[in-house]
Formats: C-alpha cells, sequence, structure tokens
C-alpha cells in the first residue's frame, strides 16, 4: 500500500510539473504582443512604457528563465502583482476561492449522494414502469445544459416569487441561511446533469455486479435482498461511480465559471473571465494553473479512494 501511494506522489508530481508547463506555454503562443495587448488602444503608449511593463513582468528574459522563476515563485505562493488593481495575485485568487468550492462541494454533494440510491433503484427495478420512467427522466437530464437550467430557474423565480433575490453571494460565516438559499439554484442547475450521469453508471455496474457468481452465492445462502445490493454487489459497483465522480468533480471547478456568470457569484469562474478581458496576464496564467491543479488532486484523491474500496489495489 505504502508503494502504492508513493508510486502515485511521483505521478502526480510529474503531472503538475507537465501541466504547469503546459499552461505557461500556452499563455505565451497566444499571438500578438502580450503586453501591448494588456495595455490595449491607449494612444499615450509609447516604446518605453512597453519596454518598462515587459521588463516587470519578466518577459524580457529568456523563456526558459521565464518558466524558472515564475515556477520557482509559485511554489512558494508567488504568482505576482495583478496588473489592474495592483494586488498580490494570489489575494486575488484566494478572495474569490471559496465560493467556486462551495458551489463544486454542494453539488458534488447533491448530485454524487442521490446517484447511489436513485442507480440502485433502477438496477433492482429493471423492466418495470418506475424504472423506466426514472431512466427517461435521467436521459433528459443528460441532455439539458447546465446554463440553459440556470436561466430558467431564474426566470421561474423572477416569474412566481418577485421578491426572492437568488443573485449574488452571501459567505457562510455572515449569513448561513442566506448563503444555502442562494446556493439553491446553482448548485441545482451543476448536479442535475452529474446526478443523471453518475446514476446511470451506477445502474449499469448494479447489475453487471448483480449477475456476479459472488451475489448469487450470497443469495443461495440465504441473504436477502437488501444484503446482497448494498453490501455485496455495492461495493464493487462503486469503483466506476468513484471515477466517474472524481472526474466530474475535477470539470465542475473549471465547468462552474458560466454558472457563477449567471448567477453573479464572484468565484473563479468570473474571476478568469474578467481577467481576460482586461488582458490580466498574471490573473490568467496562475488562475488557470490552480483550477487545473484541483482538477489534478481531486483525481489523486481518487486514487486513493481505491485503497479503501478495492482489496486488489492495496495487493499491488
Amino acid at each position: 500500500m505504502t508503494a502504492y501511494i508513493l508510486k502515485r506522489l511521483v505521478d502526480l508530481g510529474i503531472v503538475l510539473l507537465g501541466m504547469s508547463l503546459l499552461v505557461f506555454m500556452m499563455i505565451r503562443l497566444i499571438p500578438g504582443d502580450a503586453v501591448a495587448i494588456m495595455l490595449g488602444a491607449n494612444t499615450e503608449i509609447t516604446d518605453a512604457g512597453l519596454h518598462e511593463l515587459r521588463a516587470r513582468l519578466g518577459l524580457d528574459q529568456p523563456i526558459l528563465l521565464q518558466y524558472w522563476n515564475w515556477i520557482t515563485n509559485a511554489l512558494r505562493g508567488d504568482f505576482g502583482t495583478s496588473i489592474w488593481t495592483g494586488r498580490p495575485v494570489a489575494t486575488e485568487i484566494t478572495a474569490n476561492l471559496w465560493p467556486t468550492l462551495e458551489l463544486t462541494f454542494l453539488s458534488v454533494l447533491v448530485g454524487g449522494c442521490l446517484s447511489i440510491p436513485l442507480g440502485c433503484f433502477m438496477a433492482t427495478r429493471r423492466g418495470s414502469l418506475s424504472e423506466v420512467l426514472t431512466r427517461l427522466v435521467t436521459i433528459t437530464g443528460l441532455t439539458i445544459p447546465s446554463f440553459w437550467l440556470g436561466i430558467v430557474c431564474l426566470f421561474l423565480v423572477a416569474k412566481y416569487f418577485p421578491g426572492v433575490s437568488l443573485l449574488g453571494y452571501v459567505p457562510f460565516s455572515e449569513n448561513p441561511i442566506e448563503n444555502l438559499q442562494k446556493m439553491i439554484l446553482p448548485v441545482i442547475a451543476l448536479s442535475l446533469p452529474m446526478l443523471a450521469n453518475l446514476s446511470r453508471l451506477v445502474r449499469s455496474a448494479m447489475l453487471d455486479a448483480l449477475n456476479q457468481d459472488y451475489t448469487r452465492t450470497a443469495k443461495a445462502k440465504g441473504a436477502n435482498q437488501r444484503r446482497v445490493t448494498y453490501k455485496h454487489a455495492l461495493r464493487n459497483a462503486l469503483i466506476p461511480f468513484i471515477t466517474s465522480l472524481g472526474v466530474s468533480t475535477g470539470y465542475l471547478l473549471g465547468g462552474s465559471i458560466v454558472i457563477e456568470q449567471v448567477f453573479a457569484i464572484p468565484g473563479l469562474g468570473r474571476l478568469v473571465l474578467g481577467a481576460i478581458a482586461e488582458r490580466n496576464y498574471p490573473l490568467v496564467q496562475a488562475t488557470i494553473l490552480v483550477l487545473a491543479t484541483g482538477f489534478v488532486l481531486v483525481n489523486f484523491i481518487v486514487d486513493l479512494l481505491y485503497l479503501a474500496i478495492d482489496p486488489r489495489v492495496r495487493e499491488q
């Protein structure tokens, strides 16, 4: 087990290093002079001003030296300074990180927790009318884009509850009730497609597990259907479920950008969109790196969860 964890840590380090290099190079391969684009259509721009900003961002140095300085500073938590606000980029990211994490966590909690009993229900009621109707609902959920669902939810609330305001964000520490109230619609918009996808995955994995020899043996020994379903079959069905849940969580970290725009939530999504519009070079680079790192770390946690679920992993 220790060897497995060490191997995954080495893989994690290699992936993070390659990802940082990819982010660094993609930003610099954008066509055009990045400094001139950042300064925009300012008629007072001079060659001296361009040179000064380029030197301040370190863009006048060799590309390998730029990467080395950036990655070593980033490892110390120094992502540079925001061009427009003059504040440290790390401070800008920290101020906008919690709304995105909360939105992602609540969406995963709702979508992941509900998908297990729903998938088990569809597997054990296979062929019944209730199972067919539930499966049709999940297929519909897969076809609905999150941003469209969010807009429709806002429209319905505005129409039938005009006095209720669900836009914006209130920190949980300030007002827990209002915080959760404003999180309801964006969580529904993000979790419904996940719920539909994961419940169908659980159904498929459960159907396969229920047809295995070990479940038939458990039934032959007198175990009731509930015990066979939730103790014997579900544990094996959770392996592909956790894999898909981890990938979905990673995508939610970056995919919440549109939902944050729709519901005016000041998270990392709105931050990176604003940075792109302002050509805020250091902020764009650091925010993308943080989102990508979150995706990689979530999948690393999924690898560790395999140790608790699948005994075969511990034997490797």
